[in-house]
């Protein structure tokens, strides 16, 4: 009997969030290797429909790196990065767009077994996501930089009841098909979707104030000590982007933004539906 009780202890736990995020866009950009993980993206599915069912409605937006270049080794091609970005010539976007093509349609098929209606969407082909070809010192190829975002296809999915799935690929004014980094294309999109809500799933805990430390995780950061944190450089390497995507979906209107570790199983709802969370929250 006092197992059922906390079950429903953890219902009641939950209910003042669910009232309040009733109706609210939740952005939630998912992919490195958390992907990897079976169990972790069976928890996913399942926390998306729960969002869901509760009258939340999820975004998600998805990379794929580890299965892009586990593709693109099996060609004889070796990926290349510089300062965390692929170099993606001419084979390499094609290898891109297949693989999260591949991706987009097992997530979409994977969610829709849960009775949960999904919508999968191409950032280029469904003109979503403007980009022009990202300047840098050294040519990365086929990388996009941001332009704007047109969410008429993501608000038409949300209005029928269906979650978006979103590949991370934009078109240029060009006509040809760039990469663009998953982290800046989920908070682009999470602002103009106005959302409550930022997620982003990491192979990390969240913000540590020591990296060897587990128990150092700062729990709510605010926007200014994340800058902060980023200049005596306790923040660092691949954190960097995500925090940087967080401050700037804020600065731009989002309400919360969250890194989470995405390889636990259930992330999302222990972040949303609990008093103490489990990752950073980063805050304006």
């Amino acid at each position: 009997m006092q197992e059922i009780i906390k079950k429903a202890d953890v219902l009641v736990e939950a209910l003042p969030y669910v009232r309040a995020f009733h109706n609210k866009i939740f952005v939630i950009k998912y992919g490195g290797r958390v992907m990897l993980s079976e169990a972790a993206q069976r928890g996913l599915w399942e926390d998306l429909a729960f969002l869901h069912f509760v009258g939340i409605r999820p975004v998600l937006v998805h990379g794929g790196g580890p299965s892009i270049t586990q593709k693109a080794a099996s060609m004889g091609k070796i990926a290349k990065f510089v300062e965390g970005r692929r170099v993606t010539d001419a084979a390499m976007i094609k290898i891109v767009e297949e693989t999260l093509s591949e991706i987009n349609t097992n997530l979409t098929k994977s969610i829709e077994k849960l009775g949960v209606p999904t919508v999968g969407l191409n950032g280029a082909k469904d003109s979503i996501i403007n980009v022009k070809k990202m300047s840098a010192k050294i040519d990365l190829g086929f990388v996009g930089e941001i332009i704007d975002i047109n969410p008429e296809l993501i608000k038409e999915a949300l209005k029928n009841k269906s979650i978006p799935i979103i590949i991370p690929l934009g078109k240029g004014k060009d006509k040809f098909t760039y990469n663009v980094n998953a982290d800046d294309a989920a908070s682009a999109i999470a602002t103009v979707l106005k959302a409550e809500k930022f997620i982003l799933l990491t192979d990390v805990k969240g913000i540590m104030r020591q990296s060897d430390d587990d128990g150092s995780l700062i729990s709510t950061l605010s926007q200014k000590d994340a800058q902060d944190l980023i200049g005596r450089k306790i923040i660092q390497e691949g954190m960097i982007p995500k925090v940087k995507a967080c401050i700037n979906a804020l600065n731009q209107g989002v309400k919360k933004t969250h890194i989470i570790d995405g390889r636990l199983q259930h992330a999302i709802l222990l972040e949303i539906f609990t008093d103490k969370g489990i990752g950073t929250e980063i805050i304006k």
